[in-house]
């Protein structure tokens, strides 16, 4: 049973529970299972009265709401493709995603087209703009919908695009059938004893495959509640969690870390508690066991991405180690190869990690030269990501193959922060690498020969952040005389991740 016709189930026989209780600063707003139907089948109407079709790209780019949730699940009842994008983006990151996407419709914050009009704002696309204020959204949808159980659905069928960094620079749209999003819930309602006894307190943003697929359906698609934050804010998480109301935290290392931060020594009591996870990134031993000795509870560590969702993740019940992040899940292919030769790896060798199974992408969006090479000749998806598997069918993740930078939880390809940089007259030669960093976990942080004879590090940043989402920002500019380089010509990165990178003063 694909996840949208389960959802459709649950809303009639948990029509009167809560399903998303959304908490702003000042206020509240609850949902029952029923509601959450019926604001989904007239925000359909509302999409079919935008010109949208079955197939075509619907970009949802607003703060997190329960609009944003509906548009989401309306875009997939009627056979559309649901596009979340992050609120925060530039206008430049925003347009390119539209011309690339070749979206129908633009759902966005009223004022985003800055009183310019939509069509002024991104000439260089085709998408209809519907600016709407989220709050008042219910207020304005049509009074009925259609009957979303007579729209056909094929399992094939993309559900979902989500744009994630690519090696060129340019994000990519991966495509989520909804064969994939259903099989994936099925594994994790299995591996982590999802019921709709469960409260989940949701801190995560929606744009991401975290806050959305894993956190938000996971709940969904086991009749639980969501206890909806606005945004993170760790004063507003430790109340919600010591309030013995919520069952099921997520999160990543960096907002584990400002809650550990904000305890200072003080010990929480979460013994009505089921279930912690970090994901997103690498969660540090020493936060583990912090956690542990604070939280009372071993958090859950688990591994995936974006074109898979989560493959690999520690038990519910059973040994939790620091430092590793599980076996594979129910049905969830895994295997270690050799990066340049692709022979198999042995017990305890570090090699990529491979993945295979319903749970796997159908694709980049318009990139079949990237598609073809992301997948090994059997068929096999290749994460990019080096780990090992020890004697017990344990996974450890060892570093990654390529460039990317996890900032905060949030992917990062250097590539697109140097053509950024590049553009700005001062610059003559830049590098981008993630530099350890005790709060986000890398801080991204440019390298960069400058032009001027009076290089300003504020000047770049201020560049930067007109065009970039703020977690692609540089957190700091090193400016040198040169950029170390191999007998080729290539930027040696390796040596600017170094004590000799890290130590250069600014």
């Amino acid at each position: 049973m694909l996840f949208l016709h389960r959802l459709r189930e649950t809303c009639r026989e948990h029509a009167s529970k809560t399903a998303v209780d959304f908490r702003r600063p000042a206020s509240s707003e609850r949902l029952s299972f029923g509601e959450l139907h019926a604001g989904t089948t007239r925000t359909a109407a509302w999409l079919a009265g935008k010109g949208v079709c079955a197939g075509d790209r619907v970009a949802i780019c607003l703060p997190k709401s329960v609009a944003s949730i509906q548009l989401h699940l309306a875009a997939c009842s009627v056979g559309a493709v649901s596009m979340p994008v992050n609120p925060d983006y530039s206008q430049a990151e925003l347009n390119y995603l539209l011309r690339d996407s070749r979206a129908k419709l633009l759902v966005t914050t009223q004022g985003r087209s800055g009183g310019m009009g939509p069509v002024a704002r991104f000439p260089d696309s085709e998408t209809r703009v519907a600016e709407i204020d989220p709050h008042r959204f219910g207020r304005d949808l049509p009074p009925r919908g259609p009957d979303l159980a007579s729209i056909p659905i094929a399992a094939d069928q993309t559900a979902l695009m989500l744009y994630t960094s690519g090696t060129t620079g340019r994000p990519k749209g991966a495509c989520m059938s909804h064969a994939s999003l259903t099989a994936n819930m099925d594994m994790l309602c299995e591996a982590w004893k999802w019921s709709a006894d469960d409260v989940l307190l949701h801190a995560l943003p929606l744009f991401h495959v975290h806050g959305l697929l894993v956190a938000l359906h996971g709940a969904l698609f086991a009749g639980a509640t969501s206890v909806v934050l606005s945004s993170f804010d760790a004063q507003q998480v430790v109340r919600g969690l010591a309030g013995g109301e919520c069952t099921v935290f997520m999160a990543v290392p960096t907002m584990y870390r400002r809650i550990l931060s904000l305890l200072g020594d003080d010990v929480m009591d979460l013994r009505h508690m089921r279930l912690l996870t970090s994901g997103s990134d690498r969660l540090p031993v020493e936060a583990f066991q912090r956690i542990e000795r604070q939280m009372g509870m071993r958090v859950v560590e688990r591994y995936g991405m974006t074109e898979t969702g989560i493959m690999l993740s520690n038990p519910v019940d059973g040994e939790r180690i620091a430092g590793q992040v599980g076996v594979p899940l129910p049905g969830v292919g895994m295997r270690i190869r050799d990066p340049e030769t692709g022979a198999p790896a042995g017990q305890g060798e570090v090699g990529e990690l491979q993945t295979q199974g319903p749970h796997v992408f159908t694709g980049y969006w318009r990139d079949p030269e990237k598609t073809e090479r992301s997948f090994t000749d059997d068929g096999w998806f290749r994460t990019g990501d080096l780990g090992l598997c020890d004697k017990k069918g344990r996974y450890e993740l060892k570093g990654r193959s390529t460039d990317l930078i996890i900032s905060g939880g949030f992917n990062v390809y250097p590539s697109e922060v140097e053509h950024t940089l590049a553009a700005h007259p001062d610059v003559g030669q830049c590098a981008v690498v993630g530099l350890p960093d005790p709060d986000w976990g890398e801080a991204v942080t440019a390298f960069v020969v400058s032009k001027s004879p009076d290089p300003c590090e504020s000047r770049l940043i201020g560049h930067c952040r007109r065009s970039l989402a703020g977690y692609k920002t540089p957190k700091r500019v090193v400016f040198l005389e040169s950029l170390p380089r191999n007998a080729m010509g290539k930027v040696q990165k390796q040596l600017l991740r170094g004590p000799a990178g890290q130590g250069t003063g600014g």
